[in-house]
């Protein structure tokens, strides 16, 4: 009797197992699952402004760069490549290793720290945001934060003496100085943290390792810590633009929001959500969200992978969809080596091409690209860092009108070439994206799916004057200067605005 029902039982897990990965399917083109619209009036408003500027830096940062590896999740209990334990004097004791990179804070000093060289890199570029890691998973906090003493100006840590010392507002103050918006990334986890992985357990996974309904006090300590931080970043550290959560798997749940969050987190490689540890961890996010937006009106909060009223924007991590995404969404993508700083013979970045028709290809499909840059132990970017934002910057110089303030539209690709169109105007762009090898533009550019009012003026972004088009089907056909194609405005991929369409 026994054997058939846990026969049963495996059954049901396997059917339910099945069932969410076909469901997965199905909602890939079925966004309204996995969006819920916002309905406060500040926040619409901020939204649109930020789907207007489409390039923004992140920045993953903490102790861990000094060994060079992936951050937090090497003491997380997860058996995965990409979080193995590889550093440190004895790697293969867990809590002889765990001990080791939390003593990491003696030694962080990053006396090289230059934010405002960071900013100014990132404004000519033509970025528009930045959201910097305050706390990733292994709660280590990068500003002064009252809560705990496992922070960057803490006793502990070297640097806490520095004039720099709270880098979180050293970060914001310079970028701000930029024109830049900023965005706070904080780990709704946090594994240093008594109250989330408390000592009487081990932990087991990326989980909470206690149930917080057996242990509710226990958790609501842990609630009050997290809310308690949140708040000091709302307040303490100037204007605040974009709340960016991490770690969805603390959030509210039920059996349906369970098999949600399996569906929403389906293609993120960090997916380790069918855990023991699946429990219900409710922080209590629409009570936080309304606080912080007393001290923030219009703060845009991205409660990532939780589908529901406080996931604003959508973040498919370090890929790009394959269409065009109704809803506000942003491609979070690393530059070079990892999320995190690795040392040089392995810090391999994109090219300024590369980037750049990323760039576009996102931009044309409704999106915004987060560049993720990673500052080294000492605070140092890799020069490659510089040289990819100057390469995009002399790109954007010439043709940031056809990014900035743009929207996706039908279709938004054909063949090599990627359509945007500005939101106020219906002006469309044309991106000619330059093949591999490819340094001149073609004598002519012919598409099918855009057709230009009978007195529309065709240009090239960077090149004086009009250029002589003629209708070609339910298309145009296009004529590039000679000058032009010998000495093009710029490398990469060469627009061609026009100004009016039928």
């Amino acid at each position: 009797m026994k054997s058939r029902i846990f026969n049963q039982l495996l059954l049901g897990i396997l059917i339910f197992l099945f069932s969410t990965h076909q469901v997965y399917s199905q909602l890939e083109h079925d966004h309204n699952h996995r969006y819920y619209p916002e309905s406060d009036p500040l926040v619409l408003e901020k939204l649109e402004q930020w789907q207007d500027l489409k390039f923004g830096l992140l920045m993953h940062w903490g102790t861990y760069s000094q060994w060079g590896i992936v951050e937090s999740w090497s003491i997380c209990p997860e058996d995965y490549g990409w979080c193995k334990r590889v550093s440190g004097k004895n790697p293969q004791s867990y809590y002889q290793y765990k001990k080791e990179y939390e003593s990491l804070i003696s030694t962080f000093n990053p006396v090289e720290f230059n934010p405002d060289k960071w900013a100014k890199a990132a404004k000519s570029a033509g970025m528009k945001y930045v959201v910097f890691t305050t706390k990733h998973h292994d709660g280590f906090c990068m500003w002064d934060t009252k809560e705990t003493d496992y922070k960057i100006t803490g006793e502990a840590c070297p640097f806490h003496t520095n004039t720099q010392a709270d880098i979180t507002g050293e970060i914001f103050n310079a970028f701000r100085e930029q024109e830049l918006w900023t965005g706070a990334y904080f780990s709704k986890p946090d594994w240093h943290s008594d109250n989330y992985w408390w000592p009487y357990f081990p932990p087991l996974d990326r989980n909470v390792n206690y149930d917080p309904e057996i242990y509710p006090e226990r958790w609501e300590k842990f609630v009050q810590f997290t809310h308690n931080q949140v708040m000091e970043l709302m307040t303490g550290y100037g204007k605040i633009d974009i709340l960016w959560l991490d770690g969805g798997w603390v959030r509210k749940k039920d059996r349906s929001s369970i098999q949600d969050y399996y569906i929403n987190s389906a293609q993120n490689t960090n997916s380790g959500f069918l855990k023991s540890g699946i429990v219900n961890q409710d922080i209590r996010m629409d009570e936080l969200v309304e606080k912080a937006r007393i001290k923030q009106p219009g703060l845009i909060v991205v409660d990532r992978a939780v589908p529901g009223p406080n996931q604003n924007y959508l973040t498919p991590e370090n890929t790009v969809p394959d269409k065009a995404i109704p809803y506000p969404w942003e491609s979070c993508i690393i530059s070079g080596g990892g999320w995190s700083w690795v040392s040089p013979e392995k810090a391999t970045y994109k090219t300024p091409r590369e980037t750049i028709h990323m760039l576009v290809d996102i931009v044309s499909k409704g999106g915004n690209l987060l560049l993720n840059i990673a500052p080294g132990p000492k605070g140092k970017w890799h020069p490659e860092a510089y040289e990819l934002l100057a390469g995009i910057g002399e790109w954007m110089d010439v043709n940031s009108e056809a990014i900035y303030g743009t929207r996706a539209i039908t279709p938004y690709k054909e063949g090599n070439v990627c359509l945007t169109q500005n939101k106020d105007n219906h002006t469309v762009y044309a991106i000619y994206l330059a093949g591999e090898g490819e340094t001149n533009p073609p004598a002519r550019l012919s598409l099918g799916s855009v057709q230009p009012a009978a007195d529309a003026k065709i240009t090239m972004l960077g090149v004086k004057g009009k250029l002589k088009w003629k209708k070609a089907d339910k298309g145009f056909v296009v004529e590039v200067p000679e000058a032009a194609q010998e000495r093009p405005p710029c490398d990469h991929a060469w627009v061609f605005k026009i100004d009016k369409v039928k």
